[in-house]
């Protein structure tokens, strides 16, 4: 994949990683995760974003090998997170000729990553502006939030070309043949889906642009079927659920308990008629699949154990979490475990009505320890108000 050609000017120079097990040190990518980083060839050469320190010498190689003896004019800075912007210093020391191009906010930030002092190699441009190349030319779109306050996106008129900076990204390195609605929807709503009012923002002016074809800092190079995901992402930032009918059952269990209780709740919502019940164990998932699905589906069912006179931590983890990436537009049901003293739901209540737009089922029903017969007749109502 490092010697793809998005065309004869436009060659992706990024580089794949498929040492890393965390992105961010908090999200598992089994699959590794794609750097990418792309070339302009032109009268003038501009080098879109750099790559991470951890894949810097592949990514050197591969422009070396495109540049043919050639030095790029411009570094264009989208985005200065690490994992794009890890490699800036080493380019700007092997190119000294070259300028570097951002907003007004990228460069104020800059010196917190690269204190060396590169002022005099900056071009600050605004929304709207252009550059030039020859053939080419790249106009810059502000897309402050989505997800840092200095984000730009590129676009370059001559090939329609959205070069979209971490928007349409994925997990999964490039090797691994991931499709992008294999891991699309865990990386937005777990590292851009906060934002949604931004990202909103942006495909509005991104709806004045004629694209053919979407270049992200991660994942595959989009060609075809932009709809989709233009779709898609319209679909996500207005948190909206993919399927509303569908169920959330997050659950977290001390010694098994509330498992076989969560076992209980799932089959009675599937005899009820709920189509797909996402059935997620807080304590062993992977909590961004559970974010992941708390967003795809409709309705959530909560599950938990009270513990240290609070809620259980796998739950009060994940709940946050939902809360810090403004879950809401959903119905939710509450269900505890307390065999004395019992005080979980009083906390999932409360991170529920902070949040906006969720609709909570007026059944909340404690089970004291093992689940008994005398708990379904509550959790059969508690079903019943999740799925009217």
């Amino acid at each position: 994949m490092n010697d793809l050609h998005i065309s004869d000017s436009v060659r992706y120079i990024g580089a794949d990683d498929t040492t890393i097990d965390l992105f961010e040190s908090q999200y598992p990518v089994p699959n590794g995760v794609s750097y990418n980083s792309y070339l302009i060839l032109d009268e003038k050469i501009a080098v879109m974003d750099t790559v991470d320190r951890r894949a810097a010498d592949r990514w050197l190689e591969n422009m070396d090998a495109q540049l043919q003896g050639r030095s790029p004019d411009y570094l264009v800075i989208q985005h200065l997170e690490p994992d794009h912007a890890g490699s800036i210093g080493l380019l700007l020391e092997k190119f000294p000729e070259m300028q570097m191009v951002g907003n007004a906010k990228t460069f104020s930030m800059l010196p917190k990553y690269f204190p060396g002092g590169w002022a005099d190699r900056s071009v600050t441009v605004k929304e709207g502006d252009t550059l030039p190349l020859g053939s080419h030319t790249l106009t810059f779109v502000m897309a402050p939030m989505v997800h840092w306050p200095e984000v730009m996106v590129s676009y370059e008129s001559s090939e329609k070309l959205l070069f979209s900076a971490d928007g349409f990204g994925t997990f999964g390195a490039l090797s691994s043949g991931e499709s992008w609605d294999a891991e699309a929807a865990r990386y937005y709503f777990n590292i851009v889906g906060k934002y949604g009012v931004q990202v909103q923002a942006l495909l509005k002016k991104a709806a004045g642009l004629d694209i053919r074809t979407i270049c992200p800092l991660h994942g595959p190079v989009l060609r075809e079927d932009l709809g989709h995901y233009l779709g898609k992402y319209d679909l996500w930032s207005r948190y909206e659920p993919e399927e509303p009918e569908s169920v959330l059952l997050a659950y977290a269990s001390i010694h098994g308990n509330t498992a076989q209780a969560a076992g209980k709740m799932k089959e009675i919502l599937e005899k009820k008629g709920c189509p797909r019940v996402a059935f997620i164990d807080l304590c062993r998932q992977d909590q961004a699949v559970a974010v992941e699905e708390a967003f795809r589906c409709g309705r959530a069912v909560f599950m938990s154990p009270t513990y240290d006179g609070g809620l259980f931590p796998a739950m009060d983890h994940f709940m946050a979490h939902l809360r810090d990436k403004t879950w809401r537009k959903r119905k939710a049901a509450i269900i505890e475990n307390g065999s004395w003293a019992p005080a979980a739901a009083k906390v999932m209540r409360g991170y529920l009505e902070a949040m906006k737009d969720i609709e909570l089922c007026p059944t909340v029903h404690t089970i004291q320890g093992a689940v008994k017969d005398c708990d379904a007749a509550a959790m059969e109502q508690i079903a019943a108000e999740l799925l009217s």
